[in-house]
């Protein structure tokens, strides 16, 4: 079933595929809801954790994305707010076991976590062992017990037959949406990936773009290009600039 997907996926690919922006008119409003104002540097502390969840909370953003140790220190910094818990599994490699992937998210849902942003095996889906990628996925899906699951494809790495694959395989294992990047490899979200991302997996599924997100006009051209969620370190930055462009 899967390699039949896949083929049909890339097929469609070939004979309607368009780029053009899936929307226009991105507010403030729009980007502030968007943005997962993200700290997974390894030299992270208590006190950036804390940092980051007033930041969010001042400016009304939709979550903030932590590694897993600071998710229960994220939570009660934001025990009053709608602001969203996001936390990693299988970060950034992808490489662990799905058995031990899936703990990390028993473990990260435990401690409080709202969202799950996962590694897909990148080595496996190169293999184009299919049916390991999926069922790696399909574990953490079923571990976060109903928790939105995001699957991170680090398209830096994948051709484009192995992107439109990815995104097949995260949507029928079950997962929420498709992420472009860890932040950690030698290339960020782009347009074209978001867009093609968003392309494939349709209605149905969100995409979420990050790396390398910066600026308003970043986070507004991803939004433009089919990304539903922003990742990135510069959140209260960006909220700052689209105040300024936009008047407050």
């Amino acid at each position: 079933m899967l390699e039949y997907e896949i083929e049909k996926a890339i097929v469609r690919y070939r004979e309607s595929y368009e780029f053009r922006p899936f929307r226009e008119g991105v507010s403030l409003e729009d980007v502030r809801r968007a943005i997962e104002h993200t700290n997974l540097k390894p030299f992270a502390t208590p006190d950036d954790i804390i940092k980051l969840c007033q930041e969010a909370k001042d400016n009304r953003l939709y979550g903030v994305c932590v590694n897993p140790c600071y998710v229960s220190i994220a939570k009660r910094e934001l025990s009053e707010t709608d602001v969203r818990v996001v936390t990693v599994v299988g970060f950034p490699l992808g490489a662990n076991e799905s058995r031990t992937k899936a703990q990390e998210a028993t473990f990260a849902v435990e401690s409080g976590a709202d969202e799950i942003d996962m590694v897909l095996n990148i080595g496996m889906l190169k293999a184009r062992e299919w049916e390991f990628v999926y069922e790696d996925i399909r574990s953490v899906v079923e571990a976060a017990r109903g928790k939105t699951v995001k699957v991170i494809l680090e398209t830096c790495y994948l051709d484009l037959e192995e992107k439109i694959a990815a995104c097949v395989i995260s949507k029928l294992a079950g997962a929420h949406y498709v992420k472009t990047s860890t932040g950690f490899g030698p290339k960020g979200a782009t347009p074209e990936d978001v867009h093609l991302l968003k392309w494939i997996v349709g209605e149905e599924m969100k995409v979420k773009a990050a790396g390398g997100i910066r600026t308003y006009e970043d986070a507004v051209k991803m939004m433009m290009y089919g990304a539903d969620k922003i990742g990135t370190s510069s959140g209260h930055r960006i909220v700052m600039e689209g105040e300024e462009k936009h008047g407050g």
